[in-house]
């Protein structure tokens, strides 16, 4: 009899997943996708590289094809714009972290205070922004333009900040790994695991510094009332900070 139900599992269509074995990479797939951070940087992936695919499209011809990727990428900016409606509760988090547990220089303590202050202010500006851009609240067209340059403007300020705020990990980093060289009575395997750790935290630091090379240009770009900035270049640096987000946060579900 069990043989019997093995045979008709075997031919069963129902039950083809029984081929298959548990899979942690999928596990970790799902893990991933099932985030916020994750869907996010899945999305922010598709909303920037389409505007290069639109750009070649065009250049071929092929503008209807065009606008159907851009119909489909359109609702993909705006439902990430939404996802971030409670973006404030992860920022009060973190504000309350960092006065409980300072970085170790007053310098980046206060870089981040400013950079907390910067998103304060750029938070409820997009919200208000995107709700009057969907009728949900009642502004004139210009006020909005107005509101939304400005909720731009202080994300750009933030990502000045966070040139800033890298600089001074990377030089907490080096002072931290002429440290670890000094070391002479420490055993080999907690100097080994220490110049490990370091090597992470640098590579966190170029990943993070190459996101800031994607966001700059963009916020700037949607700061300035009249920028001449072209799409494709909005989708090259995009996807450049999209596909390094993408990296630190598929790091992050090891």
């Amino acid at each position: 009899m069990a043989n019997l139900s093995k045979s008709f599992n075997a031919v069963n269509p129902l039950a083809l997943a029984a081929l298959l074995q548990p899979s942690p990479k999928l596990d970790r797939i799902v893990s991933f996708l099932n985030s916020v951070p994750g869907t996010d940087k899945v999305l922010m992936f598709i909303q920037y590289y389409s505007k290069i695919v639109i750009w070649f499209l065009i250049r071929l011809g092929k503008n209807k094809l065009a606008e159907r990727v851009s119909n489909f990428a359109n609702p993909v900016a705006d439902f990430r714009i939404l996802l971030r409606f409670y973006g404030l509760l992860p920022l009060v988090q973190w504000m309350i972290h960092i006065e409980h547990h300072p970085p170790p220089s007053t310098t980046l303590l206060f870089i981040n205070r400013l950079q907390n202050l910067t998103m304060i202010l750029y938070y409820p500006l997009e919200h208000i922004w995107w709700l009057a851009y969907h009728k949900v609240i009642d502004i004139a067209e210009s006020k909005m333009n107005r509101i939304g340059i400005w909720s731009c403007r202080f994300w750009a300020a933030y990502v000045f900040l966070e040139f800033w705020a890298l600089l001074q990990q990377w030089q907490l980093l080096k002072k931290k790994e002429r440290g670890i060289v000094k070391k002479v009575d420490a055993q080999e395997a907690d100097i080994l695991r220490e110049h490990k750790a370091v090597q992470t935290e640098k590579e966190q630091i170029v990943r993070s510094t190459l996101i800031n090379v994607g966001y700059l240009p963009l916020t700037i770009h949607w700061s300035l009332e009249n920028s001449s900035f072209p799409d494709v270049g909005v989708g090259f640096f995009g996807t450049l900070a999209a596909v390094y987000q993408t990296i630190g946060c598929w790091k992050s579900t090891a």
